[in-house]
């Protein structure tokens, strides 16, 4: 059993991962179907135009919104 502490564990030159590095997903345009599958929504016409209306006036950043 260690008695080591987490502290004393860890390298001296540990450093947080950029934001940028985590995602794996190459950046791209947000699309109707992202927002309404990001929306917990089924992919029907109805909530595609819903999705659709939303990027139109809110541009990419609404996605956002819908994410914790």
């Amino acid at each position: 059993m260690s008695t080591s502490t987490p502290e004393e564990s860890r390298a001296s030159d540990d450093v947080c991962t950029p934001d940028a590095l985590l995602h794996s997903a190459p950046p791209r345009d947000v699309t109707p179907e992202d927002m309404v599958m990001a929306a917990g929504r089924d992919v029907t016409p109805k909530n595609l135009d819903w999705a659709r209306r939303k990027l139109e006036s809110e541009g990419p950043a609404a996605i956002e919104k819908l994410l914790p």
